[in-house]
């Protein structure tokens, strides 16, 4: 992988928040504390565009007839199958 070389401009409370969290042991350097800022926002805006497409589809299915009760049965079976409850 390719490394590139960024410099960024930041206020003093900003490098004390980083100093701390360096300090605190959850991060090697300065470096690592923003690659891992970046990934959780790269996932974070998946995980938007992910719902986002689901609301588009749900939206695009039209009504329902079923009532609440059968369709939070069905989402709980669904669930239960895939594992996630």
């Amino acid at each position: 992988m390719t490394m590139m070389r960024k410099t960024i401009t930041i206020p003093d409370a900003m490098e004390s928040w980083i100093k701390a969290r360096i300090e605190s042991g959850l991060y090697v350097n300065d470096s690592e504390y923003m690659r891992d800022l970046i990934r959780r926002d790269q996932e974070r805006h998946a995980g938007e565009e992910q719902l986002r497409g689901l609301i588009a589809e749900g939206l695009e299915s039209g009504m329902s007839n079923a009532r609440a009760a059968d369709i939070k049965k069905r989402v709980e079976d669904r669930l239960k199958a895939d594992g996630r409850l």
